[in-house]
């Protein structure tokens, strides 16, 4: 092969390739785990030499990081067309550090109202007890409306496309002209649309990523991802990554880089899977509407063909008016495929009846016509997930 660097490679090729010593070199196909705390030097004068690179690629004491860590940085950046990436030890994590980075006491923060939970929490915890300010806003803004929310003092607008549990499809360039306009930047929960959105293509400064979700595919481990495209946003992320001892574990970094071997087709196949069950359940007379960007009958189905290469497969299901959120409850409980749980972009079937957990401050929480549940679809037959979906819908009162 080639220059395993080289651009022009499609994306299947790339994650099969790189981080890799080669594929003409003697030894394991895979790299090993570098496990460590301490770094030993030939002399002082190596040490002060290399305490002096602060945050490149250099080893200096356990939690910068070892070659196991930055062989999946390098991956990561290379998914999402960025320039570094930073791993830390959950998709929490992940969101938390760069708000600290660019957050300080009497800034402002703008977050979309359909954010994941655990972000909200942060915001109206941890960032209102250190005097930052957080305005929620309709994540279907436009770039007027966006202008509008912006104050003096606004440094970051957050973005989560599409939108926890609802799905809604953000206009990211149209955001971010608004914010670059005002000095702000622009950070992106990128999750859902992992390699099918490139961020930093649409004008997003930092795009965060849960890595415990597709690019583990396993459901057993626990990490995250913050992206960059600049040589300062990288020393802004990494400097506060550092002060708050964010560390992940170079054994879940290897199980990473093991399951970006196969995310390619997993994610293909998944995708697949997960539009052939949306399409079979938009034709039940118990649905009222699906929440998946990818279907036509979307409401913003036009931004996500405009901006995505393709979808993943978690999506909403929005039941009939009639039905209560017991009714959602029940039919969780009588599907047999699927696990009840609150992660995803593993190989398995998942769903979680959400409604009840769906916060809102400003936008109207009961304008989706109906209770909620979310779906994660696996890597199971499709004929036996709509089997188990309809014997469970057909337990409703009618």
């Amino acid at each position: 092969m080639a220059d395993q660097d080289d651009a022009t490679l499609g994306f299947a090729t790339r994650m099969s390739h790189h981080g890799r010593a080669g594929a003409r070199v003697h030894g394991f196909v895979n790299p090993p785990v570098h496990r460590g705390s301490t770094v030993l030097f030939p002399d002082c004068e190596s040490r002060k030499a290399a305490g002096k690179q602060r945050y490149e690629q250099v080893l200096t004491y356990g939690t910068a990081g070892g070659p196991t860590h930055h062989m999946l940085e390098d991956m990561i950046a290379e998914i999402e067309g960025g320039t570094r990436a930073l791993i830390v030890g959950t998709g929490l994590a992940a969101v938390m550090v760069p708000l600290l980075a660019y957050l300080k006491a009497g800034d402002h923060c703008l977050m979309p109202d359909s954010v994941y939970g655990p972000a909200r929490n942060l915001a109206d915890g941890l960032m209102a007890g250190f005097r930052i300010e957080t305005t929620y806003y309709d994540p279907l803004v436009d770039e007027a409306a966006t202008r509008a929310l912006i104050r003096p003092n606004t440094k970051v607008v957050y973005t989560e496309s599409p939108g926890s549990h609802t799905f809604e499809v953000q206009d990211i360039p149209a955001i971010a002209r608004a914010a670059h306009a005002a000095g702000a930047k622009v950070l992106m929960d990128n999750t859902w649309g992992f390699h099918n959105f490139q961020p930093f293509a649409h004008g997003v400064d930092v795009s965060i990523q849960a890595l415990t979700k597709y690019a583990g595919g396993h459901s057993d481990i626990l990490l995250g991802s913050v992206a960059v495209n600049t040589p300062e946003d990288w020393s802004i992320v990494k400097g506060a990554a550092s002060q708050l001892g964010q560390f992940a574990s170079p054994d879940d970094c290897w199980l990473c880089l093991r399951g970006l071997r196969t995310l390619p087709v997993r994610l293909k196949a998944q995708a697949e899977n997960g539009l052939e069950v949306a399409r079979w359940l938009e034709g039940r007379p118990e649905v009222l509407r699906l929440l998946h960007p990818a279907l036509p009958s979307h409401p913003q189905h036009a931004l996500y063909a405009r901006d995505f290469a393709g979808a993943c497969s978690l999506f909403g299901v929005v039941l009939q008016p009639r039905y209560s959120d017991a009714d959602a409850e029940a039919v969780v409980d009588a599907l047999s495929l699927f696990g009840i749980g609150a992660s995803w972009g593993g190989y398995e079937s998942l769903a979680l009846p959400t409604a009840p957990s769906i916060t809102r401050t400003a936008t109207d929480p009961h304008d989706f016509g109906g209770p909620i549940i979310r779906l994660h679809i696996g890597l199971e037959d499709t004929a036996d997930l709509i089997a188990d979906l309809a014997q469970a819908l057909d337990r409703l009162p009618r």
